[in-house]
């Protein structure tokens, strides 16, 4: 067949990358009830996965990801957010000092690896977050912050 034309090899691979990539999209969000009842070690074994599928998504899928979550957080009614921070509360109490100063260090390295374009985004994020929450809520977190 004199006069077919051929796709060039590099762009056939390139678009099967992207289609592949389309295909896999982002991770599927959480649910926070669920996400709640895992153990420690379960919830940092799948945030790892997390982070490991969010590193090869787009910065768009990123995105996507990021307010879905906010939404499923946002949508609890404020009695299932309590249960979920009590559930939290106690989970941490019960893990060991060691433990426990084991995650602060892994979330303080997850921070500072972090951009400074990322951290400001994240903090925007959790400041909207907040912002949506009820005022009682609201008062209710600021108490609970260390004196400054």
């Amino acid at each position: 067949m004199r006069g077919a034309h051929k796709p060039f090899p590099g762009l056939l691979a390139a678009a099967l990358l992207v289609m592949a990539g389309v295909a896999q999209g982002a991770p599927e969000v959480p649910d926070p009830q669920a996400w709640a009842r895992l153990t420690p070690q379960q919830q940092a074994e799948r945030r790892e996965a997390l982070q490991r599928e969010l590193a090869s998504a787009t910065p768009a899928e990123r995105k996507a990801f990021q307010a879905r979550m906010r939404e499923r957080l946002v949508e609890l009614s404020p009695a299932q957010r309590q249960a979920l921070v009590g559930q939290t509360r106690e989970r941490w109490q019960s893990l060991s000092p060691e433990e426990r100063q084991q995650m602060a260090e892994q979330r303080r390295e997850r921070i500072l690896a972090m951009t400074p374009k990322e951290r400001k985004q994240l903090l925007e994020q959790r400041r909207e977050m907040l912002s949506k929450l009820p005022p009682e809520e609201r008062a209710a977190l600021r108490e609970k912050l260390p004196a400054r």
